[in-house]
């Protein structure tokens, strides 16, 4: 996998240390989690507080180098539970979450960096900020003192992904932002070809589970 974001940073004209592989581990235990450390993954990420809690905190005892990343919705009551577990959140997407991790940043001492979801395809039934609401909704986050790592989004399923990637790095671009959470195990080369700083990539290491698009 590693070796597959070398290849295309080449042409992109990118470094490979550039971009941080995200392997997503949700639904996964930690037998099957554990080959991917051993073999020196470090960055992991996880769709939901409760389950990450289940499994993370003995696996981080033994491997205390390891960051974990929520990729999922995150529900506003689960805000500090998810500030003292994760090092990165990439799905702060509205007011009333800006609110609570504010200041559960506050309550636990700990200042975590978060990406702001974009509904980039703007769908209805997706969560992300509106891109019409995005310049108030950053001002918003700047204003809170919490720490913003950049932009996500995830495109429309079935259907071409690099427009929607290319139309997140403008909007970082113009509010000055540089990191892009983007792209997933179908698209994430593409995501590096546009310029994705962390790829969030779950069945293409380790395997088909269920029907979750990962």
């Amino acid at each position: 996998m590693q070796a597959n974001i070398a290849r295309v940073c080449k042409p992109a004209r990118r470094a490979p240390a550039d971009v941080t592989l995200i392997a997503v581990s949700k639904t996964h235990d930690a037998p099957a989690i554990q080959p991917l450390i051993d073999a020196g993954q470090r960055v992991f990420g996880e769709n939901r507080v409760q389950e990450a809690q289940a499994k993370w905190p003995a696996l981080r005892e033994a491997h205390p180098d390891i960051e974990l990343h929520l990729i999922g919705q995150l529900q506003s009551n689960k805000a500090e539970e998810a500030v003292a577990l994760f090092d990165v959140i990439h799905s702060l997407d509205r007011p009333s979450l800006l609110t609570a991790l504010a200041r559960a940043m506050d309550k636990v001492g700990r200042r975590v960096p978060c990406f702001v979801q974009v509904n980039i395809g703007d769908e209805a039934q997706k969560g992300g900020c509106p891109i019409s609401e995005l310049p108030a909704f950053l001002a918003a986050v700047r204003a809170a003192d919490v720490p913003l790592a950049g932009l996500m989004c995830i495109p429309p399923a079935d259907t071409e992904a690099a427009p929607f990637f290319a139309l997140l790095a403008k909007l970082a671009a113009d509010h000055g932002l540089t990191g892009l959470s983007m792209g997933m195990s179908g698209d994430y080369e593409t995501a590096v070809m546009l310029g994705a700083t962390h790829v969030r990539v779950g069945s293409a290491l380790f395997g088909q589970r269920g029907a979750a698009r990962a």
